[in-house]
């Protein structure tokens, strides 16, 4: 890789080397991580109504949303979670690796809170029907539910949402200055119909919010 000037670019291939950079590690960096929900920790991720879920498998990575009213996850104890897996778009790209290989990263975001949480651990995932029947929201059920067993469990520094002043709604941005998912899905294949998809949008979505 070469830079505007066309000189090699200062790439660093070595974890030495960025040790070197960056320096010791902050206290605080290092005290914060436990291996169990603290009180404080359960409190932070039960309110949480959004969070983005890492996997792996073997044709790669993975970063799925996943959003819900009154907290996204269920916590069971102070080493496991629940995330039920409502209605989506049938890819379940996150359940497929997750089947083959159980390490999953988390990362929680509260609206107004420049502090988010983060998870490394295990899941599997189950279909028992009386798990999926607790998760009952008006009247229908999840069909699997991510069964998370917690390694460690940290919050993470606030500074990247106070750069970003990602919930300062003076900076929100105007969604009809962004493209439609129709003229993204349009984009992606040049004869889908992207007027119809965006009008029934908003209906289609209603109805299978669960």
């Amino acid at each position: 890789m070469s830079d505007m000037l066309g000189n090699e670019q200062g790439i660093i291939t070595s974890v030495d080397a960025l040790k070197a950079i960056y320096g010791d590690v902050g206290e605080a960096s290092i005290t914060k991580v436990t291996t169990v929900l603290t009180q404080e920790y359960r409190r932070m991720i039960e309110i949480a109504p959004f969070v983005a879920l890492a996997t792996v498998g073997p044709e790669g990575l993975d970063c799925s949303p996943r959003g819900d009213l009154g907290g996204v996850v269920r916590v069971t104890d102070e080493s496991t979670l629940l995330l039920p897996d409502w209605r989506g778009n049938n890819r379940i790209d996150s359940l497929i690796n997750i089947v083959r290989d159980p390490r999953v990263a988390l990362m929680f975001l509260i609206p107004g809170s420049t502090t988010t949480m983060r998870i490394n651990g295990r899941a599997v995932v189950s279909a028992e029907p009386s798990l999926l029947q607790s998760f009952e929201m008006d009247g229908k059920h999840p069909r699997t539910v991510a069964i998370v067993t917690i390694d460690e469990v940290y919050f993470q520094c606030a500074r990247a949402l106070m750069r970003s002043e990602l919930w300062n709604v003076d900076r929100f941005v105007d969604p009809k200055t962004l493209p439609t998912p129709g003229q993204l899905l349009k984009a992606a294949k040049a004869d889908f119909d992207s007027e119809t998809y965006d009008r029934e949008l908003p209906a289609r979505a209603a109805k299978t919010m669960w």
